[in-house]
């Protein structure tokens, strides 16, 4: 058998490069994800209503002008996220500010006049976080690529 050869490669050292190089890069995906949620926080904020006046509701429960922003909350979502993506979740906190999904989809009110009650009426929605995420999509993404471009910059510099 003269006309055989053998040839062995060792690719360990570039396999381990790649695998530090995957380790690094899942290290950005959570700051470039909050960095999105970022965007989206804000901008709810910007948008949410805030009311003129206290409401009492038929619970009795008494709902201040504000509560309704000072319930907004932006947090991590361990359970849907993992080692290749980061979910945050924006919304309203419903303990606080149980009121929050009649003005974001609108609702029917009954309303009491002088002479007994009136005719059912439509409040017309005020869409903050739908409004938000429409409004800030290509924002968040753009602060999502830069933090992902910053983040995989520091990564590519530990292998220079």
């Amino acid at each position: 058998m003269g006309n055989a050869f053998e040839l062995s490669v060792d690719l360990s050292d570039e396999f381990a490069f790649l695998d530090a190089l995957d380790e690094g890069a899942r290290t950005v995906i959570r700051p470039a994800a909050q960095a999105g949620a970022q965007v989206y926080y804000d901008e709810v904020l910007r948008r949410v209503p805030i009311a003129t006046k206290t409401v009492t509701r038929r619970s009795g429960k008494v709902i201040a002008p504000g509560a309704l922003k000072g319930s907004i909350y932006q947090a991590f979502s361990a359970d849907n996220s993992g080692p290749r993506r980061a979910t945050y979740h924006i919304s309203w906190n419903a303990t606080k500010a149980p009121h929050g999904h009649l003005i974001e989809n609108g609702h029917w009110t009954k309303s009491v006049g002088k002479n007994g009650p009136l005719k059912p009426k439509w409040v017309p929605a005020v869409p903050f976080i739908r409004g938000s995420y429409e409004a800030a999509s290509d924002r968040a993404l753009k602060a999502v690529d830069v933090k992902i471009d910053e983040g995989l910059v520091k990564v590519l510099a530990r292998f220079v």
